[in-house]
């Protein structure tokens, strides 16, 4: 009888409910539910409406329980920077704010009247990001502070998820380094910080690392799903769990972890925020067993999902790659990572302005804008490469894409060209895999990290491409 892991993955636009198990010496995984999300609009705002995730959550439970797949553990992880408030009954305390929300312009001139940006930097490793979570409780502070006063408890959206399911609230380390008020020496909450920047330090929970069991199902739900299993925290920020699959043969890999955002970068020992790293917007995020991600955060298929969406959703991801083969002679293209394009209202008009005021051919069909949003992030792809071993002394003989984004064999192929490097393509479900990993490795079926990542370059079909013609790197 198979002993079955149960990986809740939820990204900005998606999540899916994956089960895991061993045959024959791999890893199989299977997928049980699939569900849409997305931020809502309500009255000018930006936010998560959280009882729909959770009711998303427990009915891919029930979907395992149908199958007759019962799982020993399950995980969740979401993306990064976003929270919930608790009073103290441990209900929510207002909207719960999506990352997008607009709420924070002019934040971090606040943020840094109390800690100039460099010292800021220095002391997190943590990248500028507006929306990063540190700007969105200052905002909390400015704009609803009545709220904030009620607020007793702080967590970050997979631990609330878990908080929901088991009762237990419990806070985990890599989705809150995200937060910007970490400190990567201690991997705690940077209380000095806290309070410098006149925020409850009593709202923060210790943080667990990757692994730490939260609990069992609260009894109703035990009853509602039909089993019971533990909850455990994996690598709860997505990017985290992703990079924990990379199928890499040592230690040492170099990734873009692709979907809504692309995440480029490496895996380091310490913490690099010198000057140079502030200056090319570098991170060092947390990752699994004390890893440090070092990478940068690129706009991604964030501008591909709108520029279908405001179409109507009429045509499929492929056929977008498709189309922009077929247009692959259109010469236009735009800074992908600048700011413009994080929110717009529309981003088809977004792109087809920047083309317009650079003096570019404006794109105007589905193929022309497709290739200039993918020819866009293959240069940013490459521009950052240099960047990465330049930055690291480091350097590659491949490029790991993995995520949802690796589908794309257009996309792929631009990288291979634009970075001269070969491209490994796969595996699609990373997040959910490194989710697993966690799991897996607590209940002994892996002792190490790499000895799991080579079980995902055995278990998983992996795509090579290789550079063409002349490359920009």
């Amino acid at each position: 009888m198979n002993t079955y892991y149960l990986a809740v993955d939820i990204g900005a636009s998606s999540g899916r409910h994956m089960l895991f198990s061993m045959e024959h010496g791999r890893i199989h995984m299977e997928e049980i539910y699939r569900f849409d999300n997305g931020m809502q609009q309500v009255n000018g705002k930006r936010l998560w409406d959280t009882n729909h995730l959770f009711q998303e959550v427990v009915n891919g439970m029930k979907e395992c329980a149908r199958f007759g797949k019962i799982p020993v553990s399950m995980a969740i992880d979401t993306w990064g920077v976003d929270y919930v408030l608790l009073d103290e009954k441990g209900q929510l305390c207002g909207d719960t704010y999506g990352y997008r929300d607009q709420r924070t312009e002019n934040a971090d001139e606040a943020v840094y009247r109390v800690i100039p940006e460099k010292e800021l930097y220095q002391r997190t490793g943590i990248q500028k990001a507006i929306f990063n979570t540190i700007y969105q409780l200052i905002a909390d502070k400015v704009q609803r502070p009545e709220v904030l006063a009620k607020a007793k408890n702080f967590l970050m959206m997979p631990d609330y998820l878990n908080y929901r399911l088991t009762g237990v609230m419990a806070s985990e380390y890599t989705n809150a380094t995200t937060t910007q008020l970490v400190h990567p020496g201690t991997m705690q909450w940077d209380k000095e910080l806290i309070v410098k920047l006149g925020l409850p330090t009593e709202i923060f929970l210790p943080l667990q690392i990757p692994g730490h069991t939260v609990g069992s199902l609260r009894s109703e739900l035990r009853e509602a799903v039909g089993f019971d299993c533990k909850v455990i925290q994996c690598a709860s920020h997505d990017t985290a769990s992703a990079v924990m699959s990379m199928p890499c043969p040592g230690d040492d890999g170099l990734y873009i972890s692709s979907g809504t955002w692309s995440l480029m970068g490496v895996e380091n020992q310490a913490v690099l925020s010198r000057e140079c790293d502030r200056e090319g917007n570098f991170t060092n995020e947390g990752g699994y067993d004390h890893r440090y991600r070092y990478l940068k955060n690129i706009m991604g298929l964030w501008m591909i999902q709108s520029v279908r969406h405001e179409a109507g959703d009429k045509l499929s991801f492929a056929e977008y790659a498709a189309l922009a083969k077929e247009a692959d002679v259109f010469p236009s293209m735009v800074e992908a990572n600048d700011g413009r394009f994080l929110s717009p209202w529309n981003m088809t008009r977004e792109i087809q302005k920047a083309c317009e005021e650079s003096g570019q051919q404006v794109p105007q069909t589905p193929g022309e804008l497709a290739a200039v949003i993918y020819k866009s992030l293959a240069k940013c792809y490459g521009d950052t490469l240099l960047e990465i071993q330049c930055n690291t002394n480091r350097y590659y003989d491949a490029i790991h894409i993995i995520g949802g984004g690796c589908k794309n064999q257009y996309l792929n192929q631009l990288t291979a060209n634009a970075t001269g490097m070969t491209v490994l393509a796969g595996p699609s479900e990373a997040t959910a895999i490194g989710n697993a990993l966690v799991q897996m490795i607590r209940d002994g079926i892996f002792t190490t990290l790499v000895e799991a990542r080579s079980a995902v370059r055995d278990s998983f079909s992996i795509e090579e491409f290789e550079p063409e013609g002349e490359t920009s790197c």
